[in-house]
């Protein structure tokens, strides 16, 4: 298609329009394209934060023998390389596992690959009541083959099979258990519940390989002592026996020892005879006798409190 020159030359008109609605103002001129007869698109590089690879598009058009290009839209694209939002998703599509909280209710899936067609009723009273009540297939649909088979891998390589890191440290697994409750069906083979509230995994579903530390049948290791404790020996001859004294008061350095050392046996105090002669205390003493009447009649008794009397007296 030939170029339009007066399109191609409306640079300067497409980029005032392009100004009139950026607020960050318009970038160098990337070139001109004609979109069809007498129409044309200009591009300018967008200066938009986060817009990096982006250019404002003008696209511009003239009536037949008309030498005025006038303005007909203007809109923000991306070019190569530009930052885009990712492809939309209907809500139901965008959920994945684990989204589902409390009060939360997911669509309904009519044609859900994991489901198939349940039991349907039939006009037979009989046959469907046997079905329903006594055979429990009143369900509208049940999981396919392939529904088991997701479920099952998801299972098994998950935090609850063989490869987490709880069944790697076990020192047995799952199916030696007594906590372990078998499911029915075609997981029976492979599969069970935990019912072990010291687990982390009670109320799970585990798979026979399965393992942690709170099986019934496993104990904690004993350890070793880091040394063999010997028996005390006790050496009663090296032993020696020291006497404990009272402590007595500090001895002043003028004491003399040799006055001042008591006898083996306490003596009671004995009055001076010379003095008792001399000048009577004012309190007789029972305990000794004048030194007169010893020396003229000794006494009746003797006094075992006084000592030589007349000895001393003779002296």
């Amino acid at each position: 298609m030939a170029t339009d020159q007066i399109l191609a030359n409306a640079v300067e008109d497409a980029r005032a329009a392009a100004g009139d609605v950026s607020e960050y103002g318009i970038g160098e001129h990337l070139g001109f394209y004609l979109e069809a007869d007498r129409v044309g698109t200009h591009m300018f590089q967008a200066l938009e934060p986060g817009y990096t690879g982006w250019h404002w598009a003008v696209t511009i058009a003239r009536s037949p023998r008309s030498r005025k290009a006038t303005i007909s839209e203007i809109e923000l694209l991306p070019g190569r390389g530009a930052l885009l939002a990712p492809p939309w998703l209907p809500w139901a599509e965008r959920l994945r596992p684990g989204d589902v909280g409390p009060g939360d209710v997911l669509p309904l899936q009519v044609d859900d690959h994991r489901l198939v067609q349940g039991y349907e009723q039939t006009d037979d009273v009989e046959a469907d009541r046997i079905a329903i009540y006594e055979l429990g297939l009143g369900r509208a649909r049940v999981l396919s083959p392939d529904g088991r088979a997701e479920a099952f891998t998801r299972w098994y390589e998950g935090e609850h099979g063989p490869t987490a890191e709880s069944a790697r440290k076990a020192t047995a697994p799952c199916s030696t258990c007594g906590f372990f409750m078998k499911m029915s069906g075609s997981a029976r083979r492979i599969f069970g519940v935990c019912a072990n509230e010291w687990s982390p995994s009670d109320g799970k579903v585990v798979s026979l390989d399965h393992g942690c530390g709170a099986h019934s049948e496993t104990d904690v290791p004993e350890r070793s002592n880091e040394w063999d404790q010997s028996d005390p020996v006790i050496d009663e001859g090296d032993l020696e026996l020291i006497e404990l004294h009272p402590r007595s008061a500090p001895v002043p350095e003028d004491f003399d020892d040799d006055a001042a050392a008591p006898s083996e046996e306490t003596e009671p105090a004995v009055v001076d005879e010379t003095e008792d002669a001399a000048a009577p205390s004012e309190e007789p003493e029972p305990a000794v006798v004048g030194a007169t009447d010893d020396a003229a009649a000794p006494s009746e008794e003797p006094e075992p409190a006084v000592a030589g009397e007349a000895e001393n007296h003779g002296s």
